[in-house]
């Protein structure tokens, strides 16, 4: 506490209104201390104090607050935080997504926070007085709202869910100064998500998606008339913007069970609302060496790949709570990807335009991988198996409507590109592997100048893909070959980029045409392309050597 204000032990738990460092007010709401102060010091401009109480257990809140707990010293008005910041306080965890609100005034207070912090701020909406602070180096938002309501009780009514309905003033830092009007840490601490009211869905029916989200983003349940309450809610997603939407099912494959949560979409309705293509690959069947529908293979793939991502990470678990199979294979997965985990996990990290990163576009590229097997299954009479069900080009069916999908979604050009690159080349590894296991340069090179960016990450899902088709390694010959397929080209991209992947030119298009007389025109291009795949073939390694490969590759145009 401050040295030039009195002691305010007096006043734990309560509201002070300061002129200077006097106490003119004292309440135990905001308002009573301001009316009291107004009271005695009608002319004056106050400063309003919260109290806290030491007594209550501290909780775990973002450092940010510390830091801000000197300007918000300074406001005539009391300031709170709310949301999940609180409920993960009470949970342990720091939350990088802080929520506060004022009586009014919030925009002018989310330009003081900004200026403090010497960071970004902006008006969300005006009308509602609203805004944001952005802190992109400690991926950290602080948004600020004025009261929905005339008060903080009429604002907590108002929000979603019970746990997401409690404040803390937001200079306060213990359990003995939260304001919970809807028994949230009741809820908390029995682990069910529930809704304040009965119209809290109706309302706002991306509430029934977020509902989901957070049973399993936090391990809960939801209350059983919350259940209900989401199936009835399910008809009205598509009432809702489809950007909320959007931004609800990216956060659903981000947790850490997204293979539940989509199962749980489905469940409740809403996957019929929200991904109808998905959902319609419920009954389609597969052939052997499958062992389940195209759906239940969906979420069976990212299942598996969560246990591919653990792999990578450091002091993972990966092989933990599995069968012997299952461990055996996992860990044959983390042997392969070891050397090359630090640089993968690295590119998790890369954002297209959009914000999304490569783990969130890898699981979406395994959420629709098989999208169009729904469009391309044939049944032919098989002598050993009576028929056999086929899905010939569901690759490349199934990345074009991918793309329409995430661009129904507004996701950005860019990351639909990746994403459909991973539709499209998920069977690359996989017909490698079939090949032999054991791609040469040439192949390495046209399988990145295909896939790109995405190109790790194809090799990933394949493998979640394979271990989801057998619910293990299965056999050990076409395992053993994945696994050197998916060593090989991890081996190129890291360690022999520049000499395989993307060699740098030995010959411009202006030289190649000084060289042998030619005018320019698409020939160019293909001759340099033709080079570029020697060069990484290891064919070629000169400009000689390249203009003689042109030389002997160059066909006339023809008139």
């Amino acid at each position: 506490m401050s040295s030039d204000l009195p002691d305010l032990t007096a006043y734990v738990g309560r509201w002070v209104a300061l002129v200077g460092s006097q106490v003119t007010g004292v309440g135990e709401s905001p308002d009573a201390a301001l009316q009291m102060a107004r009271h005695s010091r009608p002319k004056e401009r106050f400063t309003l104090r919260f109290v806290d109480d030491p007594a209550g257990e501290p909780l775990v809140l973002s450092p940010l607050l510390a830091r801000l707990r000197p300007l918000f010293y300074t406001q005539a008005q009391p300031v709170y935080l709310v949301g999940g910041a609180v409920r993960d306080a009470l949970l342990g965890r720091v939350s990088h997504d802080l929520d506060f609100v004022v009586p009014a005034n919030a925009i002018k207070l989310a330009f003081a926070v900004a200026d403090a912090l010497e960071v970004p701020a902006y008006v969300l909406d005006r009308e509602r007085d609203t805004g944001r602070v952005i802190l992109p180096d400690a991926h950290t938002s602080l948004d600020f709202a004025r009261f929905r309501g005339p008060d903080l009780a009429a604002d907590l009514r108002e929000r979603d869910l019970t746990i997401n309905a409690m404040a803390l003033p937001a200079t306060a830092t213990s359990t003995a100064s939260l304001i919970d009007l809807h028994n949230g840490q009741t809820d908390l601490k029995a682990g069910l998500v529930r809704a304040i009211h009965q119209n809290s869905l109706r309302d706002d029916p991306v509430r029934a998606l977020r509902a989901v989200r957070l049973v399993h983003s936090l391990g809960f349940a939801l209350a059983p008339e919350m259940e209900t309450a989401v199936r009835a809610t399910a008809p009205q997603l598509h009432e809702s913007a489809t950007e909320r939407l959007r931004d609800e099912l990216l956060k659903l494959l981000a947790t850490a069970v997204p293979h539940r949560a989509i199962a749980d979409l489905a469940r409740l309705g809403l996957l019929a609302e929200l991904l109808p293509d998905i959902l319609a690959l419920t009954t389609v069947e597969q052939s052997p060496p499958h062992h389940e529908p195209v759906f239940a293979h969906t979420l069976s793939v990212l299942r598996w790949l969560t246990l591919v991502e653990a792999a990578v990470e450091p002091q993972n678990t990966s092989g933990s709570g599995q069968n012997n199979f299952a461990s055996t294979a996992l860990s044959a997965v983390e042997n392969v990807l070891e050397p090359y985990a630090e640089k993968i996990h690295a590119l998790w990290q890369v954002e297209v335009d959009g914000g999304l990163n490569g783990r969130l576009l890898l699981r979406l590229g395994a959420l629709f991988h098989d999208v169009g097997k729904a469009h391309t299954q044939t049944v032919e009479p098989d002598e050993a198996m009576g028929q056999r069900i086929r899905f010939l080009g569901h690759d490349q069916v199934g990345a074009d409507l991918t793309g329409e999908i995430l661009h129904r979604f507004c996701l950005s050009n860019e990351a639909a590109a990746v994403v459909k690159k991973m539709v499209a080349g998920h069977m690359r590894p996989l017909q490698l592997a079939n090949s032999g296991g054991n791609p040469s340069r040439r192949v390495v090179f046209r399988y990145f100048r295909d896939t790109a960016a995405a190109g790790i990450g194809i090799a990933l899902l394949a493998l979640a893909d394979h271990l989801a088709t057998y619910n293990g390694p299965g056999p050990d010959r076409p395992w053993q070959a994945l696994l050197q397929v998916v060593q090989t080209l991890c081996h190129h991209y890291f360690d022999r980029h520049e000499e395989t992947v993307a060699p740098p030119p030995l010959i411009d298009g202006r030289t190649l045409m000084e060289r042998l007389h030619l005018s320019p025109g698409p020939e160019i291009g293909r001759l340099l392309r033709l080079i570029q795949e020697a060069q990484a073939a290891g064919e070629v390694n000169s400009v000689e050597t390249a203009v003689a490969l042109a030389r002997q590759a160059y066909t006339p145009t023809k008139l």
